[in-house]
């Protein structure tokens, strides 16, 4: 085993106004839950474009290929004429499905259905005047096609608005990534949220850390390791502060590591000393690839986050950090907070 000292220059004192710039999530960040309101409702959107895009296809099939059949159905005179436009509205259809199902996102491309739905519209008004439509028929296709119509505008009104709104936001993901951790410290809550809240004490016990600059009173900028070698940076600003209980913060636009997250501070049970929770909900680079790829690293938040609470606590109790090396094959490949035994059963 190996110690990291602390000197009493890292003691409790200090009261820094800077963002803490561990990757977490707080349920009290509205920019957290913005992402996955968004994140959802874009989600729901893209599933009905996809929908559409598969009707598209079906009804685009069917027209092509049983044009008989569809006439019947819908109440129109079958004839050579009426056969050759359902066709062409077939091969119309079945365009829009592939132009849908081919974009991740078809904003266009179902603007292009809301016209073929004005024809078929424009089609079926003519064919109820004609004495040989069968009028009831007409008009229930008539009103199949106003519902999907309506249908269409919704799905590319809300993709055009999504898009405008990712224009000036930050990208909405779907591998957004939620990370909770835990520990109990044997000191009284106001010196463990204060030695937090001073940002300097903070790259002594965070090993992924390697530094932070105060940009002013809310707003910091913050450098981290990164798997392979690599460096990520964002800036971070402080969304609350309410001493000795929370810090909750966000990451800004630009930033390597979209992040938003809190510390909550709370007296343990039995008078314990101080529960400290950290949340985070983060957006990791490369996606779900990229996530993956640092948890074979030993470097995936929510492995950091339980190291360096684990240092926290020594650092608090103790004033050092005990380290424990792991040996493989007689090589040294990384060294964790030392941990106390599991109890064996019976022992």
């Amino acid at each position: 085993m190996a110690t990291q000292q602390f000197g009493s220059g890292d003691g409790l004192g200090g009261d820094r106004r800077a963002a803490i710039g561990i990757l977490t999530r707080t349920d009290s960040s509205r920019l957290a839950d913005a992402w996955y309101q968004n994140g959802s409702q874009n989600a729901g959107v893209e599933r009905l474009a996809r929908f559409l895009g598969w009707f598209s296809e079906g009804l685009g099939f069917a027209q092509v290929t049983a044009p008989r059949t569809v006439n019947r159905l819908i109440g129109v005179r079958d004839d050579d004429g009426s056969r050759g436009v359902m066709r062409a509205a077939g091969v119309r259809e079945m365009t829009h499905g592939v132009g849908i199902l081919s974009n991740s996102r078809p904003t266009g491309w179902v603007w292009t259905r809301v016209g073929g739905d004005v024809m078929d519209l424009a089609l079926l008004a003519r064919a109820f005047r004609a004495d040989s439509t069968k009028r009831n028929r007409t008009m229930v296709a008539t009103a199949a096609v106003l519902g999907v119509t309506a249908l269409d505008v919704y799905c590319a009104t809300q993709l055009r608005n999504g898009h405008e709104a990712t224009e000036t936001t930050a990208p909405i993901r779907h591998d957004i990534t939620d990370v909770e951790k835990a520990i109990t410290i044997n000191r009284p809550t106001e010196d463990v949220y204060r030695f937090w809240r001073n940002f300097q004490n903070l790259p002594g016990f965070m090993q992924h850390l390697e530094s932070v600059q105060v940009i002013d009173e809310k707003r910091s900028h913050w450098k981290a390791k990164a798997p392979a070698g690599k460096t990520v940076e964002w800036d971070a600003e402080i969304i609350e502060d309410r001493p000795n209980e929370l810090i909750a913060w966000r990451s800004l636009e630009g930033a390597d590591v979209q992040n938003a997250g809190s510390v909550r501070f709370s007296p343990a049970p039995g008078g314990r000393g101080t529960e400290v929770r950290v949340s985070m909900r983060y957006d990791p680079p490369a996606g779900v690839i990229g996530a993956t790829i640092a948890k074979l690293f030993g470097e995936e938040p929510s492995q950091q986050v339980g190291d360096e609470l684990r240092r926290l606590k020594q650092v608090l109790e103790t004033g050092e950090v005990v380290l424990s090396e792991a040996v493989v094959n007689g090589a040294r490949i990384k060294q964790h907070p030392a941990q106390p035994p599991e109890q064996v059963p019976g022992r």
